[in-house]
């Protein structure tokens, strides 16, 4: 075709007609087959070096307990290696069709939380890595997961690709939905928990409703006041944030050299400059409350070491906390291969592909810049909830006709969120009816899991040599 569909995000937006993105869709196909998606050449590089790469930029005492996390199982080591991925997904092929990607989009970072109206939705929930590229890439990232995990729980062959065809048909069947849908219909889609249990019930599936309803139940119960009464302690008649080194730090024990006064005051000065990045009324919101303690505290598996902050701020009174995460944000490790972010900021690339991806955001989330923290260096972070309503799939129990259903949820939600921001009338026609993409990225999935193994032995490998040091049951 001679005009390009895919524009800068700086100019003038062209308006095509349905057919005409349809046709561009399919004309895809003769660039990038479907068929070749299946292909997976990684070239001779050194898995430990890449993954080691951040480490300077990391807390330098929490860098062992990353790699510990890692090497719990293959799967720990999937989640934590984006880095690895992104940098052989750059060889493959690609269909042109580009969107907003999560950048790291596995199964663990889908799950279900509260949205601002106090229903209980099911969406992507890690965006550290957001950048515009294929959006096959995302899906790629998403359908090995789902084989890395099935190994993980021991599951046989024809299980696993069960669950990764799930993943992929659901987003396919999905996007073509999507591409019919209007405008506003797209925008507005959700995945709620009344929509999941209504789905299930047709199924006659009774014994997966009840156990979402029940994981729905647990998951109400985690929200500030929980995060109040497990992670703080009265210390001298007021509420602290308790101290379990080296996995949550009070601000008081890090800056034990600095004056009190002088720290709480910078702090609550970032408050201020991160409320400029919320709405009004939320900012109003925010502004009732008062700071209170602070602490650094370690997170998830690949996010270890980078420095993460939780914020205690109460309202009305002691029984009325607001616990706030504060997470740097460092360049995407989609952006060597991409390029740049079109923003300077990384919290605000956070925060703005999340806003585009979500179909129900955080209330607080917004982002702010430090130029000089504790050790004089400045960095880009990004704000949210610490807990509000979260669940995730328990993978160590799962069984295969709840992996099957779980990967049905994620590949329709990532489908959702790659149509709101790229042509979703234009991937559907590149996916088609049948299912040739599908079994190119199963296929794919598998020389992946594969590839991840390998990968995984050599770093047990640097640490039993010494090369890299880990701390495990952290």
């Amino acid at each position: 075709m001679s005009k390009v569909l895919e524009r800068d995000a700086a100019q003038p937006k062209l308006h095509f007609g349905a057919d005409e993105r349809a046709a561009h869709g399919r004309a895809a196909r003769a660039e990038t087959p479907r068929a070749s998606h299946a292909a997976l050449q990684v070239d001779a590089r050194d898995p430990v070096a890449l993954l080691d790469a951040s480490s300077p930029q990391r807390e330098p005492d929490l860098v062992p307990i990353r790699y510990g996390r890692m090497l719990t199982s293959p799967f720990a080591f999937y989640r934590g290696s984006a880095v690895l991925m992104a940098h052989d997904l750059a060889s493959t092929p690609r269909s042109g069709l580009n969107v907003q990607l999560c950048g790291d989009a596995h199964l663990a970072n889908f799950g279900g939380f509260a949205s601002p109206e106090r229903t209980f939705v099911f969406d992507l929930n890690d965006f550290d890595e957001t950048l515009r590229g294929p959006f096959e890439w995302d899906l790629k990232r998403l359908a090995a997961s789902f084989e890395v995990a099935g190994r993980h729980r021991g599951f046989d062959a024809k299980v696993r690709r069960s669950a990764v065809s799930a993943a992929i048909g659901s987003y396919r069947e999905a996007m073509r939905e999507f591409a019919g849908k209007g405008n506003l219909d797209v925008w507005y889609a959700r995945l709620d928990l009344t929509t999941v249990l209504d789905d299930l019930r047709a199924q006659n599936d009774k014994k997966q409703a009840r156990a979402v309803e029940r994981g729905a139940e647990k998951a109400r119960t985690k929200d500030s006041l929980r995060a109040f009464a497990k992670l703080t302690e009265e210390v001298d008649g007021e509420r602290r944030i308790v101290s379990d080194p080296p996995l949550i730090v009070p601000i008081r024990e890090l800056a034990a050299d600095q004056d009190h006064d002088t720290v709480e005051d910078d702090v609550r000065a970032l408050l201020r400059n991160y409320r400029s990045t919320l709405q009004d009324d939320r900012r109003q919101l925010l502004e009732s409350f008062s700071y209170v303690d602070m602490a650094r505290k370690v997170v998830g598996v690949g996010s270890v070491g980078t420095r993460c902050w939780i914020v205690l701020l109460t309202g009305r009174d002691s029984g009325d906390p607001l616990f706030l995460q504060v997470k740097e944000a460092n360049q995407s490790v989609l952006e060597a291969h991409l390029g740049a972010s079109s923003v300077a900021n990384h919290g605000q690339r956070v925060v703005e592909g999340q806003r585009l991806m979500q179909a129900a955001g955080d209330t607080f989330l917004g982002w702010i810049h430090i130029d000089a923290g504790l050790d004089g260096k400045g960095r880009d972070f990004y704000i949210r909830q610490l807990w509000d309503w979260k669940a995730s799939a328990d993978l160590e129990t799962i069984l295969p006709r709840g992996l099957g259903i779980y990967a049905r949820l994620c590949g329709w939600t990532l489908a959702r969120a790659h149509a709101r921001s790229g042509d979703r009338i234009a991937i559907a026609a590149y996916l088609g009816g049948g299912k040739v993409f599908d079994d190119a990225v199963a296929e794919f999935s598998i020389a992946y899991a594969d590839q991840n193994d390998r990968d995984f032995a050599a770093l047990a490998e640097a640490v039993r040599s010494g090369r890299i040091e880990a701390k495990e049951g952290l």
